[in-house]
C-alpha cells in the first residue's frame, strides 16, 4: 500500500513539473512574437524618425575641404609685380592687379606708396612680359594709385566682389610679390578677421599718425612687396588691396586691406580726371601725446583725455569765419569723437567741399559748438 502511494505521488509530481515547464515554454514564446509584433510596428509606423537619424549620421562625417585652388585661377594672371623708378633708377616694387578694360586699355590698382617716389613703373605679367605703364593718377590719404598699358591682347581682369556680403570668419586669401619679388605671385590663405577696422597710418614714414584708413583685417600672410595686391574671397573675387600690417612685438597675423569699392570709388574718379580735392579749414594742429610744455597746463586744466589742440588759425578761413580760437580743443566732428589729428582728418575729409561741418571745441571750461563751411583754400589743414 505504501509503495502504491509513493508511486502515486511522483507521477503527480512529474506531471506538475511538465505543466510548468509547458508554461513557462508557452510564456516565453508569446513574449518573443510580442516583441517582434512591437518592432514590426515602430518600423512600419515610424520609418521617417530612422531614415533622419541615419542622414544626419552620414552628413556629419562627409565634411571635408578640397583647397582654394580653382579661386585661385580665376585670378592669378591678374596680378602684377609692379616695379618703381626714378630717373631710370629702380627704388621700389609692390604688387598690383587688373581691374578694367575699356578697348585696348587696361586699368591696375595698388597702392599709392608703392609708387609715390617714382616717376616711371612697369608691370610684370606671369608670362614674364614687363610692360611700361602710364601713371593716371593717386590719392595719397586713399594710398591707390591707378596705373594704365594699352595692350591688343586678351588681359585677364580681376573679378570684383561685394564686401557687404562677406563675413567674418570668410575664406579669404592674398596674391603678391613679396621680399621685393623673390617670391612672386605668392598666395596666402586665411580669413576675414574684422571688417570696418579704424586704423592710424603715417604718411611720413615718422611715428606721428596722420591718418586713419577703414580697413578689412585678415590673418592671410601679408609681407613686404604684397601691397598693392588683391584680397580676395573664396570665389576669387577680390575685395580688398591689401595695404599695411602692424609690427610689433607679440603681434602676429594682423594684416589690412582697403575695401574694394572704396579703392574702385577713388579710381573711378581718377579716370574720369576729376581732380582729388580735400577739404581745408585752415588751423594748425597739435596733438596730446606731441605737445609742447606749453600746452601742459591747458590739457590738465581741462580733464580731457584725449582731443586736438588748435595751435593757430588763419586770417579768412572757415575756421576763422566759425570763430575758432587759439587754444581751443576739438573734442568732436559732427558728434564723432576726435582722439587726434589722424581722426580728425579723418571725419573731416568724408565731407566735400561746401559742406557744412559741427566741429565742438573746449574752451575756457564750456564746450562750444561751431559751424563751419568747408573750402579748398589755404596750405594747412
Amino acid at each position: 500500500m505504501e509503495e502504491n502511494f509513493n508511486e502515486e505521488k511522483n507521477v503527480n509530481k512529474n506531471d506538475n513539473l511538465n505543466k510548468n515547464s509547458t508554461t513557462k515554454i508557452i510564456t516565453y514564446l508569446t513574449i518573443f512574437f510580442v516583441g517582434c509584433l512591437a518592432m514590426y510596428a515602430v518600423v512600419y509606423f515610424f520609418p521617417v524618425a530612422i531614415t533622419e537619424d541615419v542622414i544626419k549620421e552620414v552628413r556629419d562625417v562627409t565634411i571635408n575641404d578640397t583647397g582654394i585652388a580653382e579661386s585661385v585661377a580665376k585670378v592669378y594672371d591678374s596680378v602684377v609685380v609692379v616695379s618703381t623708378y626714378r630717373d631710370g633708377t629702380y627704388i621700389a616694387s609692390g604688387t598690383g592687379f587688373v581691374y578694367q578694360a575699356d578697348g585696348d586699355t587696361y586699368y591696375l590698382l595698388t597702392n599709392y606708396h608703392v609708387i609715390e617716389d617714382g616717376d616711371s613703373v612697369t608691370v610684370t605679367f606671369t608670362n614674364g612680359n614687363v610692360v611700361e605703364t602710364e601713371i593716371v593718377g593717386h590719392d595719397q590719404y586713399a594710398d591707390i594709385a591707378v596705373l594704365s598699358i594699352e595692350s591688343d591682347e586678351d588681359l585677364v581682369v580681376a573679378e570684383l566682389g561685394d564686401n557687404s556680403e562677406s563675413r567674418v570668419g570668410d575664406t579669404a586669401f592674398a596674391v603678391g610679390a613679396p621680399l621685393d619679388s623673390a617670391y612672386s605671385w605668392t598666395v596666402t590663405r586665411g580669413i576675414i578677421s574684422g571688417k570696418d577696422r579704424m586704423v592710424e597710418v603715417s604718411l611720413s614714414n615718422s611715428n606721428t599718425s596722420d591718418y586713419v584708413m577703414k580697413v578689412l583685417q585678415t590673418d592671410a600672410a601679408i609681407n613686404s612687396g604684397n601691397s598693392g595686391g588683391p584680397l580676395c574671397n573664396a570665389n576669387g573675387e577680390v575685395i580688398g588691396i591689401t595695404s599695411l600690417k602692424l609690427i610689433s612685438d607679440g603681434v602676429e597675423g594682423m594684416g589690412f586691406a582697403i575695401p574694394i569699392e572704396d579703392a574702385v570709388d577713388k579710381a573711378e574718379k581718377i579716370i574720369a580726371g576729376e581732380v582729388i580735392v580735400y577739404p581745408v579749414i585752415g588751423v594748425g594742429l597739435i596733438d596730446f601725446a606731441n605737445a609742447y610744455p606749453q600746452y601742459y597746463s591747458l590739457i590738465r586744466n581741462s580733464g580731457l583725455e584725449h582731443g586736438v589742440i588748435i595751435a593757430s588759425v588763419e586770417d579768412g578761413s572757415a575756421a576763422a569765419d566759425a570763430g575758432m580760437e587759439p587754444n581751443d580743443i576739438v573734442t568732436s566732428i559732427d558728434g564723432k569723437e576726435v582722439l587726434n589729428g589722424a581722426y580728425f582728418r579723418y571725419y573731416l575729409y568724408q565731407h566735400s567741399i561746401g559742406d557744412k561741418v559741427i566741429i565742438t571745441v573746449y574752451r575756457d571750461g564750456d564746450k562750444v559748438d561751431l559751424e563751419l563751411t568747408l573750402s579748398a583754400d589755404g596750405q594747412t589743414l
